[in-house]
């Protein structure tokens, strides 16, 4: 495999969509315009954000990734270690432009929220922080890649923070840390072999799952607090929660079986991705 594809596969086109709409779908919303920040933005939370977070990821994860027998395709990339100075340097280069232009657009909040989200690409993987190495911390920070993009934008756009928004939020946040809690059990094995701790290795699969659930009910719930067509969102978080708990009994063991229950998790996105927007567009058509 050329060294490009292998920089594609390991910015994960699957997820590009889910940095890049909510950036996009922050600043749209909050402005009602598209402009050059909009499309520089939103390209940037498409492919070289997510080429740093999962590139960074893959480069220092390669020996647990040996061990991982889902690596190596669209759920992760196993990077040729010949390549791996290539793909920090790659991740760097194409994210400078985009990191330029956007301080220059903005002004000091949306300099801090963007360090934090930069942080955090970094952090979560790198030797010397690795959060995903530390318990809890680890969902935190995963949470964060994904909510920080729809933040940034909204303080770039200007938007005012309303309790109406903090919920849309917060609920964004649980639904993050409870997707990488889960998506750390099907890990579990191979995190253990490779010397890798993780939330799920620490507190078990079994209350990993249950706490995932568990998030994922309280972020469908927030939503109920949420403006009018807002409270038809929470109808999203179902389907994570539904299937999450096939697992709610997981045992250690067993648990790279929950690796069915992640592919399914991939799919939801895409059905959670199209009711978010067409409640987004008849909240715009509402006001």
């Amino acid at each position: 495999m050329s060294t490009f594809s292998q920089l594609v596969l390991s910015s994960r086109p699957l997820s590009w969509i889910n940095t890049a709409f909510p950036f996009a779908a922050a600043y749209l919303l909050t402005t009602g315009r598209i402009d050059a920040t909009l499309v520089i933005g939103t390209i940037f939370f498409l492919v070289p954000y997510n080429l740093a977070m999962y590139g960074i990821n893959d480069v220092f994860d390669y020996e647990s990734d040996l061990r991982n027998p889902r690596k190596g395709g669209v759920e992760g990339a196993l990077l040729d270690p010949r390549i791996h100075r290539t793909t920090l340097w790659a991740a760097a280069i194409s994210c400078a432009p985009f990191l330029v232009y956007l301080v220059i657009v903005g002004d000091p909040l949306s300099w801090l929220v963007l360090a934090i989200s930069m942080f955090a690409v970094v952090a979560y993987s790198a030797k010397g922080l690795r959060f995903k190495e530390k318990p809890f911390l680890d969902s935190l920070t995963s949470s964060t890649h994904f909510v920080s993009p729809a933040v940034y934008g909204l303080v770039l756009a200007g938007a005012a923070f309303t309790p109406a928004l903090w919920l849309i939020l917060v609920s964004f946040f649980l639904w993050g840390i409870a997707s990488h809690a889960f998506g750390a059990v099907q890990d579990i094995v191979a995190d253990r072999e490779g010397g890798i701790s993780s939330i799920a290795t620490v507190i078990g699969g079994r209350a990993t799952v249950r706490l995932a659930v568990v998030a994922y009910v309280v972020a469908g719930l927030l939503l109920l607090g949420t403006e009018w067509p807002g409270p038809i969102a929470a109808l999203a978080a179902l389907p994570y929660a539904i299937s999450t708990a096939q697992w709610w009994s997981v045992r250690d063991e067993d648990a790279e079986d929950a690796n069915r229950g992640w592919k399914r998790f991939l799919w939801f996105n895409f059905f959670a991705g199209a009711l978010v927007t067409m409640l987004m567009i008849a909240w715009t058509l509402l006001r």
